[in-house]
């Protein structure tokens, strides 16, 4: 089961469709989408690490697009991010972030953009609690594309060693990655 859906993934990681995908993948995750573009990035980087940084490019400039269209959610469509952030789980804790969000607001989306905690989260509260756009911007590109671009740069330069241990054990990695995705999913709903 594993094996196939690691092959999957590569042959879509170098397929023609690669880059628009993840670009809609990082474009989505910002706004509304659960799944993370790392999934798309680090099979295309391994794939194709000649083109690393191209690829950390793309999905930091998608990435900020998404950042943008998931303020507007919460700047305009108020009511429609307070929905995302129920099915998400995070409408319980709406006055606690808004706190937390008027004291420590740049730095709430500095480190939170750099984790895999769902980005969606940070740009539509940013929205919905009216954050300088100006300024969101700038924090959006700088954590965004300091995370991708450090992907790009650890899987470039040790990706090759690192995949063929993968490879040699897949069973064994793709536990340990379920295990991983579980654990950053309840630390998220905790948090």
């Amino acid at each position: 089961m594993f094996r196939k859906l690691y092959d999957w993934v590569f042959a879509l990681a170098r397929s023609k469709h690669a880059t628009p995908a993840m670009a809609a993948v990082s474009f989505a995750e910002s706004s509304f989408f659960p799944i993370p573009p790392d999934v798309v990035l680090a099979p295309m980087i391994l794939a194709r690490p000649d083109r690393a940084y191209f690829y950390a490019t793309v999905c930091t400039v998608a990435s900020v697009l998404g950042a943008m269209f998931g303020y507007a959610i919460g700047y305009f469509l108020t009511d429609v991010g307070m929905m995302i952030l129920a099915w998400l789980g995070k409408a319980d804790t709406f006055e606690a972030s808004k706190a937390l969000f008027q004291q420590y607001g740049a730095w709430v989306i500095l480190i939170k953009g750099l984790t895999p905690i769902p980005f969606k989260l940070i740009t539509i509260a940013s929205g919905i609690f009216q954050f300088n756009f100006a300024l969101f911007v700038a924090l959006c590109a700088l954590t965004r594309g300091a995370r991708f671009f450090a992907e790009a740069f650890i899987l470039k330069r040790w990706g090759p060693v690192m995949l063929e241990m993968v490879e040699k054990r897949l069973a064994m990695w793709s536990i340990i990655g379920i295990v991983v995705l579980v654990g950053a999913f309840v630390a998220v709903k905790m948090i």
